[in-house]
């Protein structure tokens, strides 16, 4: 309920693909990751956090430290303003996630799907970046990304994927309906010691 209260992003940019995570997909990739015991305590980084969904849910569940990534400037001040209405501390770093190195725990994000021309493969982009400074990574793409991923993972990775909704508002002009529901795959990557 407290992840409904947060402000969006008043004009997201159909290039680089901000699609606001909704509520109830966030709460459902947090519950996932909380219960593999991958937030609490945890250092998090939230990679293109726009309104800084995902990184919020991360304090809320008991994570140490939170960093909320986004090239976006815009999205990192809606971040800040979403912070202080729930009442919690997150750092926020304005770069491209290719620039970020800090290592953490865990990362959570919803990269771009690389549907626009101008954005072929951000995903996989998103993906090397996370998978550069963390072991433990939650993301969610098309459910049916589920190869693609196991083959871009290396083989020291384990990859597990929960199905769910995205339920998604008309966001962009060339949106047709008011509101579309798109069947996603919430992936675990991690990285398993000794393989």
């Amino acid at each position: 309920m407290l992840l409904e209260r947060l402000d969006d992003i008043p004009s997201p940019d159909v290039h680089t693909e901000q699609y606001t995570t909704p509520a109830s997909v966030a709460a459902e990739m947090l519950f996932f990751a909380f219960t593999n015991g991958d937030i609490a305590y945890k250092t998090v980084a939230d990679l293109g956090c726009g309104n800084g969904i995902l990184g919020i849910g991360a304090k809320i569940l008991g994570a140490d430290r939170v960093i909320c990534v986004d090239i976006d400037e815009k999205c990192l001040e809606v971040a800040r303003i979403n912070c202080r209405k729930i009442g919690v501390d997150v750092e926020f770093v304005c770069c491209d996630v290719r620039e970020f190195n800090e290592k953490c725990d865990t990362v959570v994000m919803n990269p771009p799907f690389g549907a626009q021309i101008a954005n072929r493969h951000a995903d996989r982009i998103f993906i090397e970046c996370a998978m550069r400074i963390s072991d433990t990574i939650y993301s969610i793409h098309n459910a049916e990304s589920e190869n693609f991923i196991k083959s871009f993972m290396p083989d020291d990775f384990e990859v597990l994927c929960i199905i769910s909704k995205f339920p998604m508002k008309r966001r962009f002009s060339f949106h047709k309906r008011d509101r579309k529901v798109m069947e996603i795959g919430i992936y675990r990557m991690k990285r398993i010691r000794g393989r």
